[in-house]
């Protein structure tokens, strides 16, 4: 697994580097934001906010724009507001300094668990002869069987994690997709915080409180109707299809 680490302190990186070579991951090092929007294509983000030419936050907003890669910031920053601030801009999960390469590992396996479940996945040794009793070529497939769901406007895709409202594509993080797909998964269905938690992000998250509000802020708006997510006060959120009673 190749990562990219955006450090510009040596009495960091090197420990880093060489601590998380020994866990098997390549390890390309970049001391600044600019670097870091050059550097060529990694499987993860080590992104650190206090850099010497811009503020990582910005590195993170501009990395999100055309990519969906896995970040995990590390900072010596500790206030709720930076953490809730990089989470809303595209970040996936955020380590405080100082900590252990052990506990870095065990972040970088959880959101790669997350963001790339297939590569956690069992072989399915028996696609080949399920896909031999579908009726034709996979286009030729309802939509529910090709992982597309619609729920009147909204189109969501999983094979591809692409979602349209009215046929207009969203960018969505990695985390606003998935917090998207377990709300549709039962539309109308009443999601407490603790299960979207355990299951968008991890059963052992402890970050800020306000970050899963921050992500469905973030979603209703660019849904493009607030409607579409409804809050039940004191328990959690609900998909509906505004102006659809059937799902309200």
């Amino acid at each position: 697994m190749r990562l990219l680490l955006v450090e510009d302190d040596d009495r960091i990186a090197g420990p880093l580097v060489e601590g998380l070579n020994r866990y098997g991951f390549a390890v390309e090092r970049v001391r600044t934001g600019a670097s870091a929007l050059s550097a060529s294509a990694a499987d993860l983000v080590l992104l650190d906010l206090g850099l010497p030419d811009m503020d990582g936050i910005d590195v993170c907003r501009a990395v999100r724009t055309r990519s969906s890669v896995p970040i995990i910031m590390i900072t010596a920053r500790s206030e709720e507001t930076d953490r809730v601030v990089g989470l809303e801009v595209g970040a996936d999960d955020y380590l405080s300094k100082p900590f252990g390469v052990r506990e870095l590992v065990a972040r970088i396996r959880a959101v790669t668990r997350r963001t790339h479940p297939e590569r956690h996945a069992p072989p399915n040794t028996t696609a080949p002869a399920f896909a031999a009793m579908l009726p034709g070529p996979a286009q030729d497939r309802p939509l529910e069987e090709r992982g597309v769901q619609e729920l009147g406007p909204l189109t969501i895709d999983r094979r591809t994690r692409g979602v349209t409202v009215s046929g207009r594509p969203l960018t969505l993080t990695p985390k606003e997709f998935d917090l998207l797909s377990q709300l549709a998964s039962d539309p109308g269905a009443v999601w407490s915080r603790q299960q979207i938690l355990d299951t968008v992000w991890d059963p052992n998250y402890f970050g800020p409180t306000r970050t899963l509000d921050v992500h469905v802020s973030a979603l209703r708006r660019k849904l493009g109707d607030p409607a579409w997510i409804a809050t039940v006060r004191g328990i959690g959120f609900r998909l509906t299809v505004p102006g659809d009673s059937a799902h309200d």
